[in-house]
């Protein structure tokens, strides 16, 4: 992947043929991780991962503020961030009035016997990771590789340059205090 980096390099420097060449190193492994996150997604979600994959490129690659990224994991991590905003702006969509505010959609899935239950609230979980954000941006930007990209621990502890312990540790952290706040029930802050 050190090619990847090269052509960071070149898009900062303003290359203009340099993202032409990006994409097809990076697409297939954005595919699959936007893939992931979607399977994590709400009964009757319409965006496919294709979809999500070439937005949160445009977001990335294309658009008219200068990006830059150091490494792989930065840009990985700037998708992940990419991918989050992308479906909260989907969930907030879905949610206004013009569109059927609160009214429950009923799928065909619930009546199957592998049904396993809706995915979290996208909307809340998002407010609650902004929340986590301010107090352990380690542990937040943890979730976002996780969670939203569907990357392993170890993937996310080699992008955060911390050890896979570490990682387990703060994965449970953040899991526990975003499921309390998600249910109004906030955690009291561990004492150090």
């Amino acid at each position: 992947m050190h090619d990847v980096t090269q052509i960071l390099s070149q898009i900062e420097a303003g290359d203009p043929l340099a993202a032409d060449k990006l994409l097809p190193l990076v697409y297939d492994e954005l595919r699959k991780l936007a893939a992931v996150r979607l399977a994590h997604e709400n009964p009757g979600q319409t965006l496919q991962a294709t979809a999500l994959v070439h937005e949160a490129y445009l977001r990335l690659v294309g658009s008219a503020e200068e990006q830059t990224f150091d490494h792989r994991g930065h840009f990985f991590a700037a998708a992940a961030e990419a991918m989050r905003r992308i479906l909260v702006e989907k969930a907030r969509h879905k949610k206004s009035l013009k569109a059927g505010g609160q009214q429950k959609r009923v799928e065909l899935a619930r009546i199957d016997d592998d049904y396993k239950g809706p995915g979290p609230d996208i909307l809340a979980l998002s407010e609650a990771l902004e929340r986590l954000e301010i107090l352990d941006p380690r542990a937040a930007e943890l979730v976002k590789l996780h969670f939203f990209v569907g990357m392993t621990i170890q993937e996310t502890a080699a992008i955060l340059r911390v050890s896979a312990a570490t990682a387990k540790k703060d994965w449970a952290y953040a899991k526990t205090w975003l499921r309390a706040e998600m249910l109004d029930q906030p955690l009291n802050d561990p004492v150090d």
